[in-house]
């Protein structure tokens, strides 16, 4: 079962669901993937649902293959169960690490600082990964389901690339963590990086492709889409912000323990990680946009509401270019 496309708007516009539609094809859903026990039935909350539903365009038949493909791989890679000691090697120089403020949305956030790789186990730093996007999870408001990552380029060079890692990145954001990332900010990502991102976005699923923004701190656009987005007095001066303070791996390793002691509990309540209104809105909100090629980067938007539009801070000009004018100088 799913939603005939014709009755989804043309491209750039959204088609709404009323709740008693979106019901329906998240009961539709359940049915398709049986019962559920123990930690899978919590788990599979009508949010949860939800989220697969919108990451398939809210085709049925696909959003239930997607979850049960999911259920499995909690089941047999046990997200749930990484603690801290188990990644703390990888933790030590600060590369991914949840911060202790919000955006002004109420996203959890990741700051990431990919020259800070200190590890060469692909295995070891998607477990990592997994690890943070559980605790961010874990970690966000009731009234909100998506998180940000702040991707700090400085020391960036060729050889923090790994084709293999930004593969398996992707593939586990995509296919177990959907609708979990709602931006993604490149912060002064060097011009050499370009090529690679080029190369990378046959990997990335539209949807994805148009959450990542790249931003630079000497564009005034910049400054001011930060500023909608986050308190500055909170924000790392790497980004622009105020907050000198650095990243210190024992007081994050107390931060992390603690979190870690809570997340029995959290896995036995009715309130579950999924558990959040399906109506609480986000950057991609709840529609049908099957039509949506997803080809170019958007924007920062400096509207306090929403942070997408139709370009992207060309890393050439460090201004706000047109789809058009991208295309055009892409030829």
């Amino acid at each position: 079962m799913s939603v005939d496309p014709k009755k989804a708007a043309s491209i750039g516009q959204e088609k709404m669901l009323t709740s008693p539609e979106q019901q329906a094809l998240i009961n539709e859903v359940r049915r398709l993937i049986g019962p559920q026990s123990g930690k899978a039935s919590i788990f599979c909350s009508d949010a949860s649902i939800s989220r697969y539903l919108r990451a398939r365009n809210w085709n049925v038949k696909k959003a239930a293959k997607m979850l049960k493909l999911t259920l499995k791989w909690r089941q047999e890679y046990k997200p749930e169960e990484i603690r801290w000691e188990d990644v703390a090697h990888e933790a030590e120089t600060g590369k991914i690490y949840r911060s202790n403020y919000i955006d002004k949305h109420g996203r959890t956030v990741l700051v990431m600082r990919p020259s800070r790789q200190n590890s060469k186990s692909t295995k070891g730093q998607i477990k990592y990964l997994v690890y943070c996007m559980e605790n961010a999870v874990f970690n966000l408001p009731p009234e909100q389901e998506q998180m940000v990552w702040l991707i700090d380029f400085q020391g960036f060079n060729m050889s923090h690339i790994s084709i293999k890692v930004t593969r398996e990145t992707a593939h586990v954001l995509q296919e177990h963590y959907p609708e979990r990332l709602g931006l993604a900010i490149l912060y002064n990502a060097p011009k050499f990086f370009e090529p690679f991102f080029t190369m990378v976005k046959p990997i990335l699923e539209p949807k994805t492709y148009n959450k990542v923004k790249f931003a630079y701190s000497d564009d005034q656009n910049t400054k001011k889409i930060m500023e909608d987005l986050f308190d500055f007095d909170q924000l790392e001066t790497a980004f622009g912000g105020n907050d000198d303070t650095g990243f210190d791996i024992n007081k994050y390793a107390d931060r992390m323990k603690e979190d870690d002691k809570k997340i029995p509990a959290f896995w036995t309540r009715e309130n579950s990680p999924s558990s959040v209104p399906n109506h609480v809105p986000s950057l991609d909100s709840t529609r049908l946009d099957s039509n949506t090629d997803g080809s170019d980067n958007e924007k920062l938007d400096s509207s306090p509401d929403l942070v997408v539009d139709t370009g992207i801070i060309n890393p050439d000009h460090k201004s706000l270019v047109s789809e058009g004018e991208r295309n055009t100088s892409a030829d």
